[in-house]
């Protein structure tokens, strides 16, 4: 089989998945961000066998991949492959005046994406911590610098202290989606790996990259 007629294959199967209200209603959502299958299932008011039949019908399509969280381990989360919906436009995010980025200890993850976000939009954003550390990760700033970004390394802050009512609040770790002791629900969710227990330049360049990419796909351009 030639390139152009796998190519074509590998199309008309994705067109085949999406041509289901349902599984395109599953895209949508997690155009936006990830999410479980359960959670899933709760937004789109879908029973736990129609769920389980759909993803795996995008999973076979090669659209989604599943991933374990990284703080309860019985979780999966699913995720979108960004080159396989290259040409499908991502649904408005929710109205907002302000986006807030959200992990653990605002140190690497919630820092670069705002910094990103900022680039980008020119918008009003800021990041906050459940648990925030002391100090921005040094590596996050290097990172940050390598790409013309700019961190401060004391801003730190904790979730309380900096969300508002009206806030679009976006947890780019499992653990700050998860945890319910925080005073905020995070609306969206990008389930995106810790560089920090790496501990590697590489690894920190990684968070960037899926960070960026995720921006990129559904934050309007600043004119």
């Amino acid at each position: 089989m030639n390139v152009e007629a796998s190519s074509l294959l590998a199309r008309a199967r994705t067109h085949a998945a999406l041509g289901d209200p349902a599984r395109l209603a599953i895209v949508d959502a997690l155009t936006l961000g990830d999410a479980s299958p359960g959670e899933i299932g709760q937004a789109l008011g879908m029973p736990t066998n129609l769920v389980a039949h759909h993803l795996k019908v995008l999973q076979e399509a090669g659209l989604l991949v599943r991933t374990r969280s990284e703080g309860d381990r019985r979780r999966t989360y699913l995720r979108l492959q960004p080159d396989a919906l290259a040409a499908l436009a991502p649904p408005p995010l929710p109205d907002a005046e302000r986006v807030v980025f959200v992990c653990t200890h605002n140190s690497a993850r919630s820092q670069l994406a705002a910094a990103l976000w900022r680039d980008r939009t020119g918008g009003t954003v800021a990041s906050a911590g459940t648990k925030p550390a002391a100090r921005v990760h040094p590596r996050a700033i290097k990172v940050a610098h390598r790409h013309g970004l700019d961190l401060d390394p004391t801003a730190t802050a904790t979730v309380a202290d900096v969300v508002h009512d009206d806030d679009l609040v976006i947890a780019v770790c499992d653990n700050a989606h998860e945890d319910r002791t925080s005073p905020v629900r995070p609306r969206l969710h990008w389930s995106v790996p810790d560089p920090a227990p790496i501990d590697t330049d590489a690894a920190f360049e990684a968070t960037y990259a899926d960070l960026e990419a995720r921006i990129a796909r559904i934050a309007p351009r600043a004119e």
